[in-house]
């Protein structure tokens, strides 16, 4: 596990941060993990590419023609 040492923090804000960790029940610690962890990996993260799908289905989709092409892959000559 890493480890985080945070310098030069206001006495105001470590005494909201004890405060708002007493009334969460934790340690500020605790407390701070919370918020880091909450802050880095929000819940409701934006994904680009469902957040894409969800534009073009707004508009009506659209439809791709798509095929994959089987004949072999040559390999490359170096001459």
């Amino acid at each position: 596990m890493a480890a985080l040492v945070v310098r030069n923090l206001s006495e105001e804000t470590h005494l909201a941060l004890k405060q708002r960790a007493a009334a969460n029940g934790r340690s500020t610690e605790a407390e701070v993990r919370s918020i880091l962890e909450t802050t880095v990996h929000p819940k409701e993260r934006l994904k680009l590419g469902s957040a894409i799908v969800a534009k073009v289905r707004e508009i009506g989709g659209v439809e791709l023609d798509i095929r994959r092409d089987r004949s072999p892959i040559e390999p490359p000559t170096f001459e």
